[in-house]
């Protein structure tokens, strides 16, 4: 095994390079392709966790091991002059390479290795291992150790991967009457707010150049009323009805149903985006496409695709693994109704309207329209503690329609004094607020011995705005889930006492 000083180069040891990264402490490793310029070429030229294949590279887990790269420069594109191999801390461990023991590259391939023990890093949290690089007609390798203190996130910035996650809008589309077709029955930006029917509160009224959608039956009467000519159930031909349930009468003349679930009150409910359906569950009524929550659906009628987006591109996959906040999310397209709920929780619906944004835990996440756009940041003042926001949870910004979720039915505080809540009980609130937390005991004897109030901390908000406090201080997903969101819990309520 030939060992590799800082900066120095080598004939590569064959077609077929296996590179392999030790760490004392937990790393990740990530793989970018590089044209002429020394950037990707597009975002799929970013190898790692998330993405972990790309033309001629691999990423494999090491499963309790050390992560690995494989190469095949047989297999890389023309355009393709380096790969560079990096390391990054994951957070589960130390978060500056200083207090990390030996970092060690090996590049073999058969029965030779070269290897390459990474000197001298301090403050970063991330690092470029080794290149693999094309020299005329031949491939190389060079020894780099380049660190960057902002990590993963630092090094895919720098090598032109965008990690500015908000999806393309989509081009608006004329309708046969000349007016652009709704998206996810949601005005686009600049267009009016959307008009509320009279009688129909919370219904949205249809796009131009489209029917109006037919309203609830009126109250009393059956959702679906029995075929011409024959008298409901328990009712004689020209006599008052006796049986105040109404019925659903097959199409092909079999017994009709008779059930208080026919009553209007549990038919669906009509009209574009996203409205409630009850109180469990939310409906979208779908002429274009919305984000949900990935395993939300419960049920849809009509043409509809999904597409699984992981937590939504590139550099939310990144914040989300590396903060184990975030939303899984399904893309969901075409023309039809939609019906989302998670786990029974109570669902609620808020439209911003780009003035404020809205922070909130990425497992009360249910659904939104795709015009909003949404990142992961760090709860203000809250560093070292953690709530059902998290140390990080999502902002959501812009203009559109969001479902949220909580346990149970909310209380919304207006924030015009100093406001307090339990961090496991605060949902979500507006992002103008300034955060940050309250130490309600006292340390004395007392806490030593183990004696507390309960209440040991609390979320405090100050500026003007709301908080949405649900009654309920289990975290998202109950007492084994903790609180995060994403696909994986993260950090539980217990430094709160």
């Amino acid at each position: 095994m030939t060992a590799l000083a800082p900066g120095e180069n080598r004939p590569a040891p064959g077609d077929e390079l296996t590179v392999t990264v030790a760490s004392s402490a937990s790393v990740d490793v990530s793989a970018l392709l590089l044209n002429s310029a020394g950037v990707v070429r597009s975002d799929d030229d970013f190898v790692f966790f998330n993405q972990p294949t790309g033309p001629g590279v691999v990423y494999r887990h090491g499963n309790g091991g050390p992560d690995v790269v494989q190469v095949r420069t047989s297999a890389l594109p023309a355009d393709v002059d380096k790969v560079v191999v990096t390391a990054s801390l994951d957070g589960r461990g130390p978060a500056t390479f200083a207090s990390v023991g030996q970092l060690t590259a090996t590049i073999g391939s058969g029965a030779t290795a070269l290897t390459f023990p990474i000197p001298g890093l301090t403050t970063e949290s991330g690092v470029v291992c080794v290149e693999i690089y094309r020299r005329n007609a031949a491939w190389k390798v060079r020894a780099i150790g380049q660190g960057y203190d902002d990590g993963l996130a630092g090094i895919a910035s720098a090598y032109g991967v965008n990690l500015d996650d908000e999806p393309e809008t989509p081009a608006a589309q004329s309708s046969p009457g000349g007016a652009p077709a709704a998206t996810a029955g949601y005005p686009q930006q600049g267009v009016g707010a959307p008009t509320v029917p009279a009688g129909q509160p919370g219904q949205f009224a249809p796009p131009p150049g489209q029917p109006p959608a037919h309203p609830y039956p009126p109250a009393g009467a059956p959702a679906f009323p029995p075929p011409t000519g024959q008298p409901g159930y328990g009712q004689q031909p020209g006599g008052p009805a006796q049986q105040p349930y109404p019925s659903f009468a097959s199409q092909q003349g079999a017994q009709s149903v008779h059930s208080d679930l026919f009553d209007p009150s549990h038919a669906e409910v009509t009209g574009l985006g996203i409205q409630k359906q009850g109180g469990k569950m939310v409906k979208v009524g779908l002429n274009g496409e919305v984000m949900a929550r990935s395993g939300s659906m419960v049920a849809y009628q009509g043409d509809l695709q999904f597409q699984a987006l992981g937590s939504g591109g590139i550099g939310r996959a990144i914040r989300q693994h590396l903060t184990g906040e975030g939303v899984p999310l399904m893309k969901v397209t075409g023309r039809g109704d939609l019906f989302l709920a998670n786990s029974a929780a109570d669902v609620h619906i808020i439209d911003l309207d780009g003035t404020d944004g809205l922070t909130i835990n990425g497992a009360n996440v249910l659904a939104f329209d795709s015009t909003l756009r949404y990142d992961i940041g760090r709860v203000q003042g809250a560093a070292g503690y953690a709530s059902n926001a998290g140390l990080f949870n999502c902002v959501f910004t812009g203009r559109g329609r969001i479902a949220i979720t909580t346990h149970g039915t909310p209380v919304v505080l207006t924030v015009d004094q100093a406001t307090f809540a339990d961090p496991n009980a605060a949902v979500a609130w507006s992002s103008s607020l300034q955060t940050g937390i309250k130490r309600n005991d006292s340390f004395g004897l007392g806490r030593l011995m183990g004696r507390s109030t309960g209440e040991a901390s609390t979320l405090s908000f100050t500026g003007r705005g709301f908080v949405i406090v649900q009654p309920s201080e289990l975290p998202p997903g109950g007492l084994i889930g903790g609180t995060g969101g994403g696909h994986q819990a993260g950090t539980g309520g217990s430094l709160f006492g």
